[in-house]
C-alpha cells in the first residue's frame, strides 16, 4: 500500500513573485469570474493572461486527496478563486507571499476566513486554501491557524487511507502497552495528523532522531503537545526511532551569598563524587548553607583549604544553634516552619555532609590536611545522645482500616480517586505490595514481571505453597527473596494475567534493561506514586485521616508497622530474622523499624515475675488475745507464720536464716500437735498476709531445687536457730522416741 501521496514538483513552473501590468489588470477584471463556476466564460482573454498563476493551482488541485462530489470540486475551484483574488489585494503572486499573508487569508478561525467572502465560500473551503499554500508554498504555520481542522488538511494532501493507516499503527501500538482510549482520542489522532504534515511525509519510517528532537519544541506543533511523547514512544517502538529521553531534571539554582571559591569546589565535589544524584544534591544543598555561613561569620575564610581546627569547633557549634531556614535561598513551603530548632537527626546530617565533604578534599589532593575531619567535625556528643531508634509505626486501629480498604479496592474507587491511567488490577496489585512486602517505594515500582513463586512447604505435596517474592537490588544491598502472604502472590499473578506487554525499561538502579512489573501504556509507575495517589485513596475508603500524631502517613511508615508487628506477634520474629527479612545488612539497623509495644513488654515483664521472684507470700496468724491480755509483753507467742507443715512463733521469722528448716526448731509448732489446731480454732485470730524477702538460696530452694535445698541445710549447720543451738546440735539430741 502506498502510504504517502507524491507531491506536487513545482519546479517547473514560473514562480516570479512580482505581477505584471498585464496580470493585474487580467484579475481585476475577472472579478467573479475567478471561481469559475459553471457557466463562466471560458473564451476571455484574460485567462491567458494570468496562466502562469492557474496552472499551479489546476496542478494542485488534481494532487490533492478529495471526494468526487460537486461540493468538493466546487470548494477546491473557490480556494483557488480566493489565492487569485488575494493576489491582486497584495500586488504580488503567491510564490512571494510571507507567512503572514497565507495567515491573514485563511484566518485565525473560520468565522474570520468567511468575513471577507460571505457570499463566496462554505467552510468546507478553508481546508482547501491552506492545502494550496502547503503544495504550492510551503505554508505549514498550522499553529497560527486557530482551531484549524489538521485532519482534514492530512486527509487531502496524503490521502485519507495512508493517514488512517499511520494513525492506525500508532494507535495499535499504543493500545498494545495499555492506552485504553487510543483508537478514540481525538487529541491524539489530530497531533499525529500535524506531525506528518510538518514533516511533509505520511510515512511513519520518515521520524527519525533528528526529526523527533528538531519538533520537539517546534512551536508549529502548537500549545496541546500532551501526545508528543506518546507518539514518540510508539514510533521508537516499532523501531524508527530512538526511545525519548527522560525528562531532564530542573537545574540547580545559582548559588548566591556563598564565597566564589566555596561554590567552585562543592561544584567539583558534586562531578566527582560517586554518590547517587539524590544524595549529591542533599550535601550541595547543605554545603551551600555553610558556604553562606563562612561569608556571615568566617568572612576571611573563602575556600576548603582556609579551614582549621577552629573553623570546624565554629560550625559544629552554628549547627548546634541553627534554626529551620537559617542561611537558606529558597524559603518555600518553610513558612510554618521558620524559627523552630533543627531536629537532632538534621544536625547529625549537618556535620556528616561537612565530614564527607572535607575527607574527600583531603582524599583527593584539593586542600592540605589541616585536621582529621572525623574527630574536628564529629556530631557531638549532646547530639548523639538524641538520636535512636524511632519507628514511626502507624497505630493498630488505623492500620487495620487501611489493610481491609486495600484488600477491598473497586473500580469505583479508583474513579473517587481520579486515577484514569492504571487499570483496577494493577492498582490492586500496587497497594497490596505496600501493604504487605514491608518494602521501600523504590523497590517496590521496580519489582519485575514474574517475582511472584510458589513452593511447597518442606517438599509435601499436600501442604499449603508458600508464597516468595523476589526483591531486586535495593538500597542497602543485593537482591533476595522473602516469604509474602499469598494473598499478595494472587493479587500480582491477577495484575500479570491482565497486563499489556511493555517495551523493555532501564533499571535505574542496575542499568539493566528489564521487565517492571508496575509499568503501564509503556511507562514505569512512578515512586511518588504510593504516597501522592495510592495512601490518600486508601485513607479517603477506610475513613482515616492521611495524618497522625507522628505525622503524615507515608510509603515507608508501612515498613516500621509491618516489622513491628512481625516483632511483636504472638510467635515473633526474631531479631535476626526480621532483619533478612527486611534485607538489611545488620541488625543495628532492624532496630530502628522493630519496635517493641507496651502490650508486649508488659507481658514480657509479668511472665519473669520480678516481684514473686524476690518476694514470697506467708500467712500469718495474729493471736489478739494475747495481745489484749498482755501476755504478749512477757514473751508469750502472738505471731504465728504458716509454713503449711506447721507454724513458726518466732517473731523475727522474716530475718531468720534457718526458716527453711524449722521441724527441730523450739518456735516450731506442728499442725499436728494438739497447740496448732488450738491456735487455728480460736475465735480472735486475725489471719493476715507477709511478705518474705528471698535469697538467692532460698530462691531455688522454693523453686524445688533438691540440690540446693540439701546445699543451704548445710550453710546453716552450725548458725544458731532463734532458741539459740545450732541446727546441728539439735540434731545429735536424743529423740524423745528413745
Amino acid at each position: 500500500m502506498t502510504t504517502s501521496a507524491p507531491f506536487l514538483d513545482i519546479s517547473g513552473f514560473d514562480r516570479i513573485p512580482v505581477l505584471s501590468r498585464d496580470e493585474r489588470e487580467a484579475l481585476t477584471s475577472l472579478g467573479w469570474q475567478l471561481r469559475r463556476r459553471r457557466g463562466y466564460d471560458q473564451t476571455l482573454p484574460q485567462w491567458d493572461v494570468i496562466r502562469r498563476l492557474l496552472v499551479p493551482l489546476d496542478a494542485a488541485k488534481l494532487a490533492l486527496h478529495r471526494p468526487d462530489t460537486a461540493l468538493h470540486r466546487r470548494s477546491a475551484l473557490d480556494a483557488a478563486g480566493l489565492v487569485l483574488s488575494r493576489c491582486v489585494e497584495e500586488g504580488a503572486a503567491f510564490w512571494g507571499w510571507p507567512e503572514e499573508t497565507w495567515v491573514r487569508l485563511i484566518g485565525p478561525n473560520r468565522h474570520a476566513f468567511a468575513r471577507p467572502w460571505p457570499d463566496w465560500i462554505d467552510q468546507t473551503v478553508r481546508p482547501y486554501v491552506a492545502a494550496y499554500g502547503y503544495l504550492l508554498c510551503g505554508f505549514d504555520a498550522l499553529h497560527r491557524l486557530g482551531s484549524f481542522n489538521r485532519l482534514a488538511l492530512a486527509w487531502r494532501v496524503f490521502g485519507r487511507e495512508a493517514i488512517d493507516h499511520a494513525q492506525e499503527r500508532i494507535a495499535s501500538k499504543l493500545e498494545g502497552w495499555g492506552y485504553r482510549s487510543a483508537r478514540t482520542d481525538l487529541l491524539i489522532r489530530t497531533f499525529t495528523a500535524q506531525l506528518l504534515l510538518i514533516n511533509r511525509s505520511a510515512r511513519l519510517e520518515d521520524l527519525t532522531d533528528d526529526v523527533f528532537r528538531r519538533l520537539r519544541a517546534d512551536p508549529r506543533l502548537g500549545r496541546r503537545r500532551r501526545p508528543f511523547h506518546a507518539v514518540h514512544r510508539a514510533v521508537a517502538g516499532m523501531g524508527f526511532a530512538s526511545p525519548p529521553a527522560a525528562p531532564a531534571r530542573r537545574r540547580q539554582d545559582p548559588v548566591q551569598g556563598a564565597p566564589a571559591e566555596w561554590t567552585a569546589c562543592v561544584d567539583r565535589w558534586f562531578a566527582t563524587s560517586t554518590l547517587t544524584p539524590e544524595v549529591r544534591r542533599e550535601y550541595r544543598s547543605i554545603l551551600v548553607m555553610a558556604g553562606r555561613w563562612l561569608a556571615v561569620s568566617q568572612p576571611g575564610i573563602a575556600s576548603p583549604a582556609d579551614w582549621t581546627r577552629e573553623t570546624c569547633a565554629a560550625w559544629v557549634a552554628q549547627v548546634t544553634r541553627t534554626s529551620i531556614g537559617d542561611f537558606a535561598q529558597r524559603r518555600a513551603g518553610l513558612a510554618d516552619r521558620l524559627g523552630r530548632r533543627l531536629a537532632p537527626s538534621t544536625m547529625a546530617s549537618y556535620t556528616t555532609v561537612t565530614r564527607t565533604f572535607f575527607r574527600d578534599c583531603q582524599e583527593w589532593g584539593w586542600c592540605p590536611r589541616r585536621f582529621d575531619p572525623k574527630t574536628a567535625l564529629a556530631t557531638p556528643r549532646s547530639v548523639r545522645a538524641l538520636l535512636g531508634p524511632k519507628p514511626r509505626v502507624i497505630a493498630d486501629d488505623a492500620w487495620a482500616k487501611i489493610l481491609w480498604a486495600g484488600l477491598n479496592l473497586v473500580a469505583d474507587d479508583l474513579a473517587a480517586a481520579g486515577i484514569r491511567a492504571y487499570p483496577l488490577e494493577l492498582v490492586h496489585a500496587l497497594a497490596l505490595t505496600w501493604l504487605f512486602a514491608a518494602q521501600r517505594s523504590d523497590e517496590i515500582v521496580r519489582l519485575r514481571v514474574g517475582c511472584i513463586r510458589w513452593q511447597r512447604g518442606d517438599g509435601d505435596p499436600s501442604s499449603e505453597p508458600v508464597c516468595l517474592l523476589d526483591i531486586p537490588v535495593h538500597k542497602t544491598g543485593a537482591a533476595f527473596t522473602k516469604p509474602v502472604d499469598p494473598v499478595l502472590g494472587r493479587a500480582i499473578e491477577a495484575w500479570e494475567a491482565v497486563r499489556p506487554a511493555q517495551p523493555c525499561m532501564t533499571d535505574r538502579k542496575t542499568g539493566e534493561a528489564v521487565d517492571l512489573l508496575f509499568a503501564c501504556r509503556g511507562l514505569a509507575v512512578a515512586k511518588t506514586y504510593i504516597n501522592a495517589t495510592i495512601i490518600p485513596m486508601l485513607c479517603r475508603k477506610a475513613g482515616v485521616l492521611p495524618n497522625d500524631v507522628r505525622g503524615r502517613i507515608t510509603s515507608h511508615r508501612a515498613r516500621a508497622t509491618i516489622a513491628s508487628q512481625l516483632y511483636n506477634a504472638k510467635e515473633p520474629m526474631t531479631l535476626f530474622e526480621l532483619q533478612a527479612w527486611l534485607g538489611h545488612r545488620s541488625p543495628e539497623t532492624t532496630q530502628h523499624y522493630a519496635q517493641i509495644t507496651p502490650n508486649t513488654l508488659t507481658k514480657a515483664y509479668t511472665d519473669a515475675g520480678y516481684f514473686a521472684r524476690n518476694v514470697r507470700t506467708i500467712e500469718v496468724l495474729i493471736d489478739r488475745g494475747a495481745v489484749l491480755a498482755g501476755t504478749a509483753a512477757t514473751g508469750e507467742p502472738w505471731q504465728h507464720y504458716d509454713l503449711g507443715h506447721g507454724y513458726c512463733s518466732y517473731t523475727f521469722f522474716e530475718q531468720c536464716p534457718h526458716r527453711m528448716a524449722c521441724a527441730r526448731c523450739d518456735f516450731y509448732i506442728p499442725k499436728l500437735s494438739g497447740r496448732a489446731q488450738l491456735l487455728e480454732a480460736k475465735s480472735d485470730v486475725d489471719r493476715r498476709l507477709a511478705l518474705i524477702p528471698l535469697t538467692d538460696a532460698e530462691r531455688a530452694a522454693v523453686e524445688q531445687d533438691r540440690h540446693a535445698l540439701g546445699k543451704l541445710l548445710d550453710c546453716l549447720a552450725d548458725i544458731p536457730t532463734p532458741a539459740g543451738p545450732t541446727p546441728r546440735e539439735i540434731a545429735s539430741r536424743p529423740s524423745s522416741s528413745s
